[in-house]
């Protein structure tokens, strides 16, 4: 068994329904879209472009695992358990 195999594992399909998901819960708080807006370059005009490009998920979700209060806000909205985000976005390195 390797590290990898000891962790929650979700498919490709799970990793992007996470992603969208914290999509959401970003633009229901305008405190964590818009900080995400300004540190990517991103605009709110934009964005359903941007979200189309494969990296854009990823690094959404590497927003959301490098603030851990947003990280926990999110997890306990979507009723997932934090590392079930991580795990989304190893599955996103993946593709």
């Amino acid at each position: 068994m390797t590290p990898r195999d000891s962790v929650y594992s979700v498919d490709r399909d799970d990793a992007e329904a996470i992603a969208v998901s914290a999509l959401s819960f970003l633009v229901s708080r305008p405190d964590g879209i818009d900080r995400f807006f300004a540190l990517t370059g991103i605009r709110s005009d934009t964005v359903r472009h941007s979200a189309a490009e494969p990296a854009f998920l990823g690094g959404l979700l590497d927003y959301l695992l490098g603030d851990q209060a947003l990280l926990t806000a999110f997890a306990v909205e979507a009723g997932i358990p934090p590392d079930h985000v991580q795990a989304a976005r190893r599955r996103l390195d993946d593709a």
